[in-house]
């Protein structure tokens, strides 16, 4: 089955239907990612005294960092899951549930003992913990991104998707506030003993706010007419490996540079900062604040550079622009000078904005809508687990063996140039979403 779907539904989608999806997407993503984000700063800040004594501060680092992994293992049994239910009963349910999910694991989180109250059970059920949220992670992209884009017109897909990619952005720089409050408004002691749960207790009334945001939004146009229809697959985990491998193959591939760079900057350099270079905890997380500000703002001019030139152009940009970045961004961390750190920062946020705004709009166009939700979710997740999840212990383990963090530029060009060759194979295929003459545009 290569031959993409001609059915859009996007005439069906009023003006309201399309901003109300595409605000469910963003406030939903921005809250699974809050929830996501705030164990990556505290895995990096404390998670690793908290949970995994050890008498070396890289050994303790290396545990954090192996738990936060642990989540990433978890997201393609996610996206199997929710991309099969996505594309059998609807985007709009499974959207819900994998919000609730997320909510529930890190309030949890937010209430475990510690390794000093409860010894080893402590780390066991945080690890569980992490499973339930990378369960999560691994299906909400999918529905979220396909409510948006199959909402769109034709002219605007990248632009309507990207509601989706801001999520990112938006819920680490508010976990990065909520934690910048505390650790201001508390001494250390107090923050180290229980300030640090208070983000990931406020999930609670964040998931809330989501979840009667999603509840009111209508569900996919392009689902209906397939459901009306009777056109939705019956096993569309079979149809997708039977029919797209190669299409997967692509997706995957066009995600991990973005993916590896980005949890370099999300969760390696935060460790690495305070750590070796002897920046305040405060300060990281400022430089985070001031990265994920600009990752935000950039990533909707890509987004719109990509509906007016193309996805690939963006994409290629923005992997070589990385590519170029590598070493610099590094080199410049090293001076430990404000002005500079920030720099190396925000340069980099302009390439992973470049490779991350247009995905959602190029996953959809990639799979036919019967397998679309399968097939974005399961390539997002295998991307995920594959770069992003083992990003910051590879990089630690890296600079580590190397006894150079330049060892880890290494690491961001080799996944950089995979994703590149991905992206270039993208010209072979058509996309799945026609535009308004009818017509199939090479992706």
């Amino acid at each position: 089955m290569n031959t993409p779907s001609t059915r859009t539904g996007h005439e069906t989608a009023t003006p309201r239907a399309r901003r109300t999806a595409a605000w469910a997407s963003f406030v939903g993503t921005t809250v699974e990612w809050y929830d996501y984000h705030v164990y990556s700063i505290a895995s990096a800040l404390l998670i690793g005294d908290l949970f995994f004594p050890s008498s070396s501060a890289v050994g303790g680092m290396l545990a954090a960092f192996a738990t936060f992994a642990v989540g990433f293992v978890a997201r393609p049994l996610g996206g199997v899951i929710a991309g099969h239910l996505g594309d059998r009963i609807g985007r709009k349910r499974v959207m819900l549930a994998t919000l609730l999910l997320m909510g529930a694991s890190t309030t949890l989180i937010g209430l475990l003992p510690t390794y000093a109250s409860i010894g080893a059970a402590a780390p066991a059920l945080l690890v569980v913990l992490r499973l339930l949220q990378g369960l999560s992670a691994g299906g909400e992209w999918g529905g979220a991104s396909l409510l948006a884009v199959e909402h769109a017109p034709a002219h605007k897909r990248g632009l309507y998707g990207n509601f989706t990619q801001l999520g990112t952005p938006a819920g680490m720089f508010i976990a990065n506030v909520v934690l910048l409050a505390a650790t201001f408004a508390l001494p250390d002691d107090a923050f180290r003993e229980w300030g640090w749960r208070i983000p990931f207790l406020a999930s609670f009334v964040m998931v809330l706010i989501g979840y009667y945001i999603r509840r009111r939004t209508e569900e996919s146009p392009v689902f209906r007419e397939l459901r009306q229809a009777k056109e939705t697959a019956r096993v569309p985990l079979v149809e997708l490996f039977r029919d797209h491998k190669k299409r997967m193959v692509i997706a995957i591939g066009s995600f991990v540079g973005n993916n590896a760079c980005g949890y370099v900057f999300l969760a390696f350099v935060t460790a690495y900062g305070t750590s070796e270079l002897g920046l305040s905890r405060n300060f990281m997380l400022d430089v985070l604040l001031v990265g994920c500000a600009t990752w935000f703002a950039s990533m909707i001019g890509f987004a719109k550079l990509s509906d007016r030139y193309g996805r690939r152009p963006v994409y290629l940009g923005g992997y070589l622009g990385i590519v170029v970045w590598a070493v610099p961004f590094f080199a410049l961390l090293n001076t430990a000078e404000p002005v500079l750190v920030f720099l190396a920062v925000v340069v980099l946020t302009f390439g992973l904005a470049a490779t991350y705004g247009p995905q959602a709009a190029l996953f959809a166009e990639l799979f036919p809508p019967q397998v679309r939700m399968s097939g974005s979710s399961i390539s997002y997740a295998i991307g995920a687990c594959l770069a992003g999840g083992f990003s910051p212990l590879i990089a630690t383990a890296l600079w580590g063996a190397a006894g150079s963090v330049f060892a880890v530029s290494a690491f961001m060009i080799v996944f950089c140039l995979i994703s590149v060759a991905s992206v270039l194979g993208l010209r072979r295929y058509s996309s799945s979403l026609p535009e308004p003459d009818g017509s199939h545009r090479r992706l």
